[in-house]
């Protein structure tokens, strides 16, 4: 599978980099739509609050929409959107620009093997990044648990 990433926010390029994977027991289908469907993200993940969408119901290619993360409002952009394979967005907040992907791999047992992986750069991922890793790794572990519907079948 090819690696998508923003220019200027591929890890190399950038000072923050986590990732996060999770094989799931729940299809991929299921998992495909719990992403695109962002406002319910706080039904499973409680580090997502007050999420808009620009006019549509669900995340698509070039949907613009805001959420609070970490009590950062940000702003994002859907930027790569291969349905049940890939989804990935930027989004700025004070000055820090950072990529948020989602790879999908379905497994013959009927579960999912989950990545998440997020790049920031900027002035306060570089001052703050020792902290920010590690509550980034936190948080995106739950956010991957929340999606294991059927128990557990981790990695």
């Amino acid at each position: 599978m090819t690696i998508h990433w923003p220019q200027g926010l591929s890890p190399e390029e950038t000072v923050v980099h986590v990732r996060n994977e999770l094989v799931v027991a729940t299809d991929v289908d299921v998992i495909w739509k719990m992403l695109v469907d962002a406002r319910s993200w706080p039904d499973w993940y409680r580090n997502a609050r007050r999420i808009r969408l620009d006019d549509v119901a669900e995340l698509g290619p070039g949907t613009r929409f805001r959420w609070t993360t970490f009590n950062v409002r940000v702003d994002c952009i859907v930027t790569f959107f291969d349905p049940q394979r890939e989804l990935g967005w930027t989004g700025t907040a004070f000055g820090t620009h950072g990529h948020h992907r989602w790879l999908l791999t379905p497994r013959n047992d009927g579960t999912t093997h989950v990545v998440t992986e997020e790049t920031q750069r900027g002035l306060l991922p570089a001052i703050a990044g020792r902290w920010l890793r590690p509550c980034l790794l936190h948080w995106h572990q739950r956010w991957l648990e929340g999606m294991d519907l059927g128990g557990p079948a981790h990695v």
